[in-house]
């Protein structure tokens, strides 16, 4: 070890040689090291010092060699854990058998807490070393070997020094590690901790006790029954009135209902908002629970949210199953005495019973959707005339939801097709502004876009034929609310334009209905709510786009004043006056200055708008002044943009709190949609970048999809680009920008290194494809990137026979900007005849590209793999004849 002194200082990871004599365990090496004066303090790239990597990787010799030159055993990592966290975190025992010469069993646990290690440090997500121990949960086997039984199960020896202390000890959120135990299903975990005297109903922030938690876990029969037989309320109720039998409705755990309704839980226990456990099982279509309950006596006729029985909720979600079983034992029915001719016996319910806003089971049915639970109604004799409080048949229900069966149904059966409500709306006006595709939006909102999109294709289509066989069957379109609108007016305001166009067809006066004023043209309301699809439409079916509202405003001024570029783009393409002025003399040019609309005040100078208005340079003047406070005095950008930019932490800290507390809600990107947390990320500001992670972590979400994380690996800025992927994980290491392309295309583009390997190891995809069919390795390729392509090549093994949209390789690309050395490097790595030769969209294959462009090196690589040299591109030239051109400048340069 005469050569200690050279051994590096850090590796990439920032990892020092003692990081490594701690992982590895060997204390002689690291007293050595120490001796040699290396940094028991120091820290790698997660702010790990060898302590905790000693501690996580049962290095006990190690431990006690560092402890004693450390100020404190409780230094914590980026994440906010601890060593003792960290050994929990492991589940390790270290133990010494007879004769080994440890000296007996030795704990890293207990050796830690012995040295000072504090139990109730938490980490970043407030969870101290005990939740750990319950969440991860580690089992021993014996009093001398340890024994890793599958996932989830306990060591008690480490526990032992854990409960005692704390062992109710709750986390932020209020929970107790036998909460976390029961919510993972760990039953070997909650039976110790039951066995050390843990609080069986201790009850976390929102009232839920760990039999709750069990009630509703994947995993949590064996912890619910260890509960109950522990003395565990079955009634106890959260601070919403849940009790845990309402928790097991919810997921339709049948076993474990049986149990709590077996240890006395209350069948008919009503929550805040009135809902029994029979609600919440019809809510969420569980028939089998409902059975169960309905056996064990649970009211079918008990009024739950809104006052709905559990058949309102069962129909208006869909489940059929469900209803027929309500209606099977729950219907209304009496005795009546022979003698007396008097009711003597009498139960359930009336099925044309209203909720306290007067809708039936029949409301709900059509609301839902599902024509079985319609027409098992329709057969038990729901009235399909009765009214709600807002003067709304069934009908208007199924309209509004864009229901074609349920509305066919209803139709049929007899439901009057021109019935206005108490506003003066018919079922049309409600099919003309059926949403139905945005509700499929926000249902599916944990599915995969693929799965998405027929979804939303197929409820639009629904919705559609649905207006169209209310047109058919004789719906009024002429027909006025009370506040004049027609069912063309609602079709334009929520941008519905298949509808749109299909009423403009059908409508005897659809010019007039379109250019009427009174209240407001379908033109404005389109413009207002930002629907360009629609506005389209009604662009290409008017005459006079510059007609005006009550107000003196065109459809141009009201787009302009909302900011909705698409719009005021369609207005102007179609001949709209940017000169109109309403009644206060503002032009839209001017009030898109006034908003801060930069994309418009563009649009609406290339259409010829006037920027010499005095009105005009006063208002840019006091914009660029600042006199418009927090809607920005530059591009739209706040002064938490600038903050974020520049680095300033405690400025920043100040403008987030205040903005808490004024308008939380208030926009967090500017003109270009991009966020503080780009800007922080962009800049390298690392600190800040922490403190917007804690305020929202998922503010990536939101704006440009060009996210935090494109943004730091393009400017290279690693220490922001490993903070957002520690924090945000996979999910944010391949998202896409609008053009496709994910932050190992940004690092490419960049050339950097460090971001391409911080990236990859951490689960990007090396081959994916932007919007042009092009990887990463295109992207340094076709940008000359030498080091980038290297790396992809021979660390990353990025496929090279990709084509993108043109059917270009990374070789073709590299040749076509003149990249000598990348094209070299790709050629070093493949001898395969389909790549050489492979042809793009121009019949073009690399040989043709490098000779034109003057590569004589690439030229022979190419040549010298068996390039074909009779290979003709659409101009005509032959690869022979350039590669003969590309190789008279060296043959000069030589002779």
């Amino acid at each position: 070890m005469v050569f200690v002194s050279y051994v590096p200082a850090q590796d990439q990871e920032r990892r020092t040689p003692l990081h490594a004599a701690a992982y590895i365990g060997d204390v002689a090496i690291l007293e050595l090291l120490i001796l040699s004066g290396k940094d028991v303090n120091a820290r790698d790239k997660y702010w790990q010092t060898p302590l905790h990597v000693a501690a996580a990787n049962r290095a006990t010799k190690c431990v006690e060699a560092i402890i004693p030159l450390l100020s404190t055993v409780n230094v914590a990592d980026r994440t906010g854990r601890t060593a003792l966290h960290h050994a929990v975190h492991s589940g390790h025992l270290e133990v010494g058998e007879a004769g080994s010469g440890v000296g007996g069993p030795a704990c890293m646990v207990n050796l830690l807490l012995n040295k000072g290690a504090s139990l109730s440090t938490c980490d970043k997500k407030d969870r101290q070393p005990i939740h750990w121990a319950a969440f991860l949960g580690r089992v021993v086997s014996g009093a001398l070997a340890v024994s890793w039984l599958p996932l989830f199960s306990l060591n008690p020896q480490i526990l032992w020094g854990l409960l005692l202390p704390q062992i109710d000890e709750p986390n932020s959120f209020g929970n107790t590690a036998l909460h976390i135990a029961c919510y993972m299903g760990q039953d070997a975990v909650a039976n110790e901790l039951v066995n050390y005297g843990a609080n069986v109903n201790q009850p976390n922030e929102k009232g839920f006790t760990p039999l709750h938690f069990a009630a509703v876990s994947t995993n949590g029969a064996l912890c619910l029954e260890l509960l109950v037989n522990n003395g565990a309320d079955v009634n106890f109720q959260s601070k919403e009135g849940k009790s845990p039998l309402h928790m097991a409705a919810i997921h339709g755990r049948f076993t474990r209902s049986q149990i709590l309704i077996q240890n006395g839980s209350e069948i008919d226990c009503a929550d805040k908002y009135g809902n029994t456990p029979l609600h919440v099982a019809a809510r969420y279509g569980h028939e089998l629970l409902i059975s169960t309950l309905m056996t064990n006596g649970a009211d079918t006729a008990r009024r739950g949210i809104h006052d709905m029985f559990p058949l309102h909720l069962a129909v208006l979600f869909g489940f059929s199953d469900c209803c027929r079983k309500l209606l099977s034992s729950g219907q209304l029915y009496s005795i009546v005495s022979s003698l007396s001719n008097e009711h003597v016996l009498s139960a359930g319910f009336d099925i044309n019973t209203p909720d306290n806003l007067g809708r039936t089971c029949l409301h709900a049915a059509a609301s839902g959707g599902n024509v079985e639970c319609l027409n098992l109604l329709l057969s038990s004799g729901a009235d399909l005339r009765r009214r709600d409080k807002f003067g709304r048949t069934p009908l208007h229900y199924a309209a509004a939801n864009g229901s074609y069966q349920c509305t066919v149904t209803l139709v049929t059966a007899g439901a009057s097709i021109n019935e206005t409500d108490c506003k003066g709306c018919t079922p049309l006006h409600y099919a003309a502004a059926s949403d139905t595709y945005r509700r499929a939006e926000t249902h599916s909102g944990n599915s995969h876009d693929t799965d998405e999109e027929p979804l939303k294709e197929s409820r639009l289509k629904e919705a559609f034929f649905c207006l169209e066989f209310l047109l058919d069957n004789g719906a009024d379109p002429s027909l006025r609310d009370k506040q004049g609108y027609t069912a063309v007016h609602y079709a334009a305001a929520y941008g519905n334009r298949q509808n749109l166009e299909l009423l403009l067809e059908m409508s005897f006066n659809c010019l007039e209905d379109v250019e009427s004023t009174i209240p407001v043209s379908p033109l404005h309301l389109a413009a207002y709510n930002g629907h360009c699809e629609a506005l389209k439409t009604l662009a290409e079916t008017l005459v006079n786009l510059d007609v005006r509202d009550h107000k003196g405003r065109t459809a141009l001024y009201l787009a302009t004043e909302r900011g909705s570029t698409e719009c005021v783009e369609v207005l102007t393409s179609h001949g709209a006056s940017a000169l109109v002025k309403e009644r206060k003399r503002k032009t839209p040019l001017m009030l898109a200055i006034m908003n801060g609309h930069v994309d418009c005040v563009h649009l609406l100078l290339e259409k010829g708008s006037t920027a010499d208005d005095k009105q005009v340079v006063s208002l840019v003047v006091t914009v660029l002044e600042g006199s418009w406070g927090r809607r920005g005095w530059f591009c739209c950008r706040t002064p938490i943009h600038f903050a974020s930019a520049c680095g300033h932490l405690e400025i920043l800290r100040t403008l987030l709190q205040a903005a808490l507390s004024t308008d939380p809600l208030d926009s967090v990107v500017d003109y270009s949609g991009y966020s503080p947390m780009h800007w922080a990320s962009y800049s390298g500001h690392e600190d800040c970048l922490e403190l917007l992670l804690e305020h929202n972590p998922f503010a990536y979400l939101e704006g440009n999809p060009f996210t935090p994380l494109h943004c730091a690996v393009i400017n290279n800025q690693d220490g922001t680009a490993e903070m957002l992927v520690e924090a945000l994980g996979a999910k944010i290491v391949n998202s896409r920008d609008a053009k496709g392309r994910t932050p190992l295309h940004a690092a490419a583009f960049a050339d950097n290194i460090h971001g391409l390997q911080l990236l990859l190891r951490h689960q990007a995809e090396v081959d994916m494809t932007d919007k042009l069919g092009r990887t990463p390795l295109m992207m340094a390729s076709e940008n000359g990137h030498t080091a980038a392509v290297e790396f992809l090549l021979y660390r990353a093994k990025a496929n090279i026979t990709v084509l993108d949209v043109n059917k270009n390789t990374a070789l073709h690309l590299a040749c076509s900007k003149g990249h000598e050395k990348c094209a070299l490097l790709i050629l070093g790595e493949t001898q395969d005849l389909g790549l050489i030769n492979a042809s793009n969209s121009a019949l073009q294959m690399p040989l043709h590209i490098a000779a034109r462009n003057g590569l004589a090196s690439v030229v022979q690589a190419l040549l010298s793999r068996g390039a074909t040299v009779l290979a003709v591109d659409e101009e005509g030239e032959y690869s022979s004849r350039l590669a003969g051109v590309a190789f008279v400048p060296s043959r000069l340069f030589k002779g």
